[in-house]
């Protein structure tokens, strides 16, 4: 649990970053890819981070803009990509300026649980990991280089100079 807000935004600048790298490498032509027609594409996991991000905000009472037009996916990779960028900005900005350190140990109502406010932080970065996470899998499946995020990608071990595990 977070103690104090710069704790969060190091973490969110962090995992954010990653995330943007990973929108970064998207396609106009990799945004249709799916598992299933079941589920969600991949450009709408990569809207749905977008437009949940200050969805969730609002959530635990911060407030901040929403996305224009977040009910409809875009067709450009770029213009989700962008758009993630202002969220991350101002998720950082809206934050540092609505709670304090002594804000965090309070309690909030939120999807009807009780937690407090650092948890709802934790929660925000736990969700954008998560479809992080499968939008991963959906960029291999649509043929495109998935940039290291924890570590360097099965691509990236070349350019180390290195063989990439076996396992």
């Amino acid at each position: 649990m977070y103690t104090s807000i710069q704790e969060f935004v190091q973490e969110w600048n962090q995992e954010a970053g990653s995330t943007q790298k990973i929108m970064d490498a998207l396609t106009d032509g990799s945004l249709q890819q799916m598992v299933s027609t079941d589920d969600r594409s991949l450009g709408r996991i990569g809207w749905h981070i977008v437009t949940s991000t200050p969805g969730m905000l609002k959530e635990f009472g911060i407030n901040v803009a929403l996305v224009e037009n977040e009910g409809t996916v875009p067709t450009s990779a770029k213009t989700i990509a962008d758009a993630f960028r202002k969220v991350s900005a101002d998720t950082v900005e809206a934050v540092q300026q609505q709670w304090t350190d002594d804000s965090l140990t309070e309690m909030k109502d939120v999807f009807g649980m009780k937690m407090p406010k650092a948890v709802t932080l934790n929660l925000l970065i736990k969700h954008v990991i998560h479809h992080r996470g499968q939008m991963t899998v959906l960029m291999r499946q649509a043929g495109l280089q998935v940039p290291g995020v924890y570590g360097p990608a099965r691509e990236e071990w070349s350019q180390m100079g290195m063989e990439a595990p076996a396992i």
